[in-house]
């Protein structure tokens, strides 16, 4: 497993920075490029297109390895194929229908983002189709979270949990290398809760949209020579959701306690709490959920006095520490589980009071040390 886990994240990593670094070339030639203005705070016009790279980086390697598995005879593989990819080749070949089911609904998200950044839509017609990507991966294959509840609440809940991940991600795109980078550590904790229960299609899954997301950031951590843009902001967010749901959190023959359900909320602790702060902040303001601004903690945090580079760092550290103990909340009792979950709360109220504590100026700073 540890060979496979290797090849998917440094494939998907050469593969990335290869096509970020094309895509980044055309945008520049082609004048696909965000300028600023507005809320924006870069001063110079910045590449678009980085989400063409995530797509293809996080789908490409998937599809050609199952379609591959499906063209070779697993009782006769050719003597090229490494051995630690052998045992594999059924399980892999299967998954060919899912995963361009899977990947249709990416395709429609990235192709409505191409669409977003080149000229903006407003925010209505995306949801529309964005609840309708969702219900079609939910309705025709079959992707639901919450089963034991019944048909219309799993498919409703399922439906808006795609949506809201879909536009908490797409929120939390609005400083450099921010989206991508606690993208990558929340999906690095799916792949290692999905790996302690014995699966193997959602760990690898993970891991390539791990790697790739690694390669991109050689480009968009700050100061981001490439952005991602609505086109990868939501491909990442809607992945992200299915990987939550395709995980397995709960299952008694495993030792798995219905606890596990927690995880997904633990672990994306930090964009969650971002989407509904922002939310809250725009709502009192008389203004629109969905308009663009610098209300987001992490432009708080660099009002507060901390760099860009500080800030996403931060935020960084706060989604590994609520993430990280969400591992073995599925192997534990409630009166455990809620202590992590608590845990986990006590992080993001940490972060909520750093970023709405008072600025000190250099004349607080001098009367203190006196």
């Amino acid at each position: 497993m540890a060979k496979l886990v290797s090849a998917a994240v440094i494939g998907s990593f050469l593969l990335s920075v290869l096509l970020t670094w094309i895509v980044r070339r055309w945008a520049l030639r082609t004048g696909f490029v965000d300028r600023p203005g507005g809320h924006k705070s870069h001063g110079t016009p910045v590449a678009l297109g980085g989400g063409i790279a995530i797509f293809i980086g996080a789908t490409l390697p998937l599809i050609a390895g199952s379609l591959a598995a499906r063209l070779i005879d697993p009782a006769n593989p050719p003597a090229w194929l490494p051995a630690f990819i052998q045992p594999h080749l059924e399980g892999m070949g299967s998954k060919l229908v899912t995963l361009l089911s899977i990947f249709a609904g990416a395709l429609v998200l990235h192709v409505l983002g191409l669409i977003d950044d080149r000229k903006p839509l407003g925010p209505g017609i995306k949801l529309v189709i964005q609840t309708l990507v969702a219900l079609a991966v939910v309705v025709l294959c079959k992707i639901r979270a919450i089963e034991a509840m019944g048909p219309i609440i799993s498919i409703t809940a399922t439906v808006f949990w795609i949506v809201f991940i879909i536009n908490a991600f797409n929120f939390l795109d609005n400083m450099d290398g921010l989206s991508a980078g606690v993208a990558a550590i929340a999906a690095s904790i799916f792949a290692c809760s999905a790996t302690q229960t014995g699966q193997i299609f959602v760990p690898i899954m993970a891991w390539v949209l791990v790697g790739t997301l690694l390669g991109f950031l050689m480009f968009n951590f700050a100061p981001a020579s490439v952005f991602m843009g609505d086109a990868g902001s939501m491909v990442v967010g809607y992945l992200l959701s299915i990987l939550t749901i395709l995980t397995t959190f709960y299952d008694p023959e495993q030792g798995l306690a219905p606890v596990g359900v927690l995880v997904p909320l633990i672990v994306l602790a930090v964009p969650l709490y971002d989407v509904i702060s922002v939310t809250i902040h725009r709502l009192r303001a008389g203004e629109s959920p969905f308009r663009g601004d610098q209300r987001h903690f992490s432009h708080r945090l660099v009002r507060r006095g901390m760099s860009v580079r500080a800030a996403v760092c931060t935020i960084y550290l706060a989604t590994g520490a609520t993430g990280i103990s969400a591992i073995i909340v599925p192997r534990v009792d409630w009166s455990f589980a809620m202590l992590l979950f608590a845990q986990c709360c006590f992080v993001v109220l940490m972060i909520a009071i750093l970023e709405h504590a008072p600025a000190t100026t250099n004349t607080d700073k001098r009367e203190s040390q006196e």
